[in-house]
């Protein structure tokens, strides 16, 4: 997986994620949408436990504590983009919780090629967003409120998550992680999952869901985030905006209008502009050596 290029990585991640969310909608009916989330970190974490096994790593102190930490801002972003798909188109939620990602580029990003990615990036975020925002309305603002608090939790997944994989131990950390989101959120969502469980169907679903839309696109992260700094990390986020919109097409007849078309053009040459190489420097010239690996 080190030697696939990272825009291919983070285009596999996108469509498994927001296919997975494009199928939880369809429980919202039968559970709530914050119960339909903690399901899925719940069978996430019972997989990733099962595949890495974080009890054959040792732990000390700090490394579990940033784990819990990751994980319980992990829960809270699931929990809260689910609860916002009840007030929101998926593309243009996405595109809303893009600004976190935005923020950590902006913050964190160096370079004019990467300061104008995040510049079209937040274009085209702004205009994957501006459709359903145009016409606000009470429900709509309750789904803004909660794809803004997803998108905070985006950014604190983003640095924590860079913490966590440069730990070096795989994905034992995720694991433990997952494992420590789904009993810091049990409180408040388990209650309402029990329909989920306690019917086969249902269950079957959320086992797919949860391997769509946690296992294999937090697996990948953690293999990118060794990769990339935050900067490009959040940039090449931008693609997930982009597979959103194109899932919600698919998935939930949620077709794009003519903006919204402009504004993954946008995300495009974003994409682009950071997976360029950087250019070579010439023989005999310093070259200064680099605080983070390049993609």
């Amino acid at each position: 997986m080190n030697r696939i290029p990272a825009p291919v990585l983070f285009i596999v991640s996108g469509v498994t994620q927001y296919v997975g969310a494009g199928f939880a909608v369809g429980l919202f009916d039968v559970a709530p949408a914050a119960s339909v989330a903690w399901a899925r970190i719940l069978v996430a974490a019972l997989v990733l436990l099962a595949w890495a096994r974080p009890w054959r790593v040792r732990w000390d102190r700090r490394r579990l504590l940033a784990a819990v930490a990751f994980g319980t801002v992990l829960a809270a972003m699931n929990v809260t983009f689910y609860a916002s798909l009840q007030h929101l188109p998926l593309g243009t939620a996405v595109a809303i919780e893009f600004v976190g990602p935005v923020l950590v580029a902006a913050l964190t990003g160096r370079g004019v090629r990467e300061r104008a990615a995040i510049a079209l990036a937040l274009a085209g975020v702004v205009l994957l967003a501006g459709v359903t925002l145009a016409s606000p309305s009470d429900d709509a603002a309750l789904g803004l409120v909660l794809i803004l608090a997803a998108a905070a939790c985006w950014a604190l997944y983003i640095l924590l998550g860079r913490k966590v994989s440069a730990q070096g131990t795989g994905l034992a950390p995720l694991a433990l992680a997952m494992a420590a989101g789904a009993i810091v959120s049990a409180p408040f969502t388990a209650a309402g999952a029990v329909p989920l469980v306690t019917d086969w169907a249902f269950l079957g679903a959320i086992v797919a869901i949860a391997l769509a839309s946690s296992v294999v696109p937090y697996a990948i992260d953690q293999v990118v985030l060794r990769r990339l700094s935050a900067a490009q990390f959040a940039i090449l986020l931008a693609i997930w905006p982009a597979t959103a919109v194109a899932v919600g097409a698919v998935v939930l007849r949620q077709i794009p209008s003519g903006w919204e078309v402009v504004g993954l053009v946008c995300v495009s040459v974003a994409i682009a502009l950071t997976s360029r190489p950087a250019p070579a420097v010439p023989p005999g010239s310093r070259r200064r050596r680099p605080s983070t690996p390049a993609p």
